[in-house]
């Protein structure tokens, strides 16, 4: 019976750390993953605002832009 206690217990201890080590993980995934997101963003504004600049001083160029990546 104290053996089967033990036991119980080792594996509630082990259990606690594989979720701690998961969660940890996942922390970290996560992380990296915001991070991604904020670098595109800012990329998805800056080339909002070339685009803008473009298609105000050159429309020809903005239209070509269009054609070739639009839709």
């Amino acid at each position: 019976m104290l053996r089967t206690l033990f036991t119980v217990g080792i594996m509630a201890v082990v259990g606690l750390f594989v979720l701690q080590l998961a969660f940890g993980l996942f922390g970290v995934v996560l992380g990296l993953f915001f991070s991604i997101v904020g670098i595109a963003l800012r990329l998805l504004v800056v080339g909002a605002i070339v685009y803008f600049v473009i298609r105000i001083v050159s429309p020809s160029t903005a239209r070509e832009l269009r054609e070739r990546f639009g839709r």
